[in-house]
């Protein structure tokens, strides 16, 4: 993991400013013990488990990411993947079409028809397309890699579930919540809103999320 996005700090004061909610959330999450977005700036890594954790729960995701991680020899990357048969990735619990997106993933790795590299010369749509392109990678897991691997400060990702969950929870919106609601909290948070996912987040789930 690397340390702390510099712009943290500066977020979380912008966020208390502008809304009185994300002040009570931010506080509540100030404690020495408070986990907050950092990154492994792995890819090919994060993309794995982003795949991997598609439409299933966190516990099976993490059951299977483990035996795929076991699969790996313990070194998630495109050379390991690429050298494991079909018939062992499929092993680990996952379904066809997962295994054909992460061994498509470590093929454009490895013959650069996907470069990484580029997608910090790109803004935050740019890059949302870029990575879309990939096999089972939708906007939902493009935005995850932009926030969690690449720390980008201002993805709000409104196909996320959890955040539309905590958006109703403390705002005291109905589940879902308005579409205009949701933007005009963009606009509020804006060009903070990774931070406040991030803390929303928090507000129904204790444990960090990370990828």
């Amino acid at each position: 993991m690397t340390s702390v996005p510099k712009y943290w700090s500066k977020a979380k004061k912008y966020l208390s400013k502008n809304d009185k909610t994300m002040s009570e959330l931010i506080k509540n999450y100030q404690s020495p013990s408070e986990t907050i977005l950092t990154s492994r700036r792995d890819i090919f890594f994060s993309l794995c488990k982003s795949i991997i954790g598609q439409q299933i729960s966190v516990a099976a995701a993490n059951s299977v990411f483990l035996k795929f991680k076991k699969k790996c020899n313990n070194r998630i990357n495109a050379k390991n993947v690429s050298k494991l048969k079909f018939k062992q990735l499929k092993s680990c619990g996952l379904s066809r079409q997962k295994v054909v997106g992460i061994k498509s993933l470590a093929k454009q790795i490895l013959n650069k028809s996907f470069n990484p590299k580029l997608i910090s010369r790109m803004n935050d749509e740019e890059a949302i397309i870029y990575l879309s392109n990939l096999k089972q990678i939708g906007r939902w897991s493009a935005e995850m890699i932009l926030l969690f691997t690449y720390n980008r400060p201002n993805i709000w990702p409104i196909q996320d579930i959890g955040l539309l969950r905590a958006i109703s929870k403390n705002y005291n919106k109905r589940y879902l919540p308005p579409s205009k609601f949701v933007d005009l909290l963009k606009k509020r948070f804006s060009p903070y809103c990774s931070v406040a996912t991030w803390y929303l987040w928090r507000s129904i789930d204790p444990e960090p999320i990370q990828y």
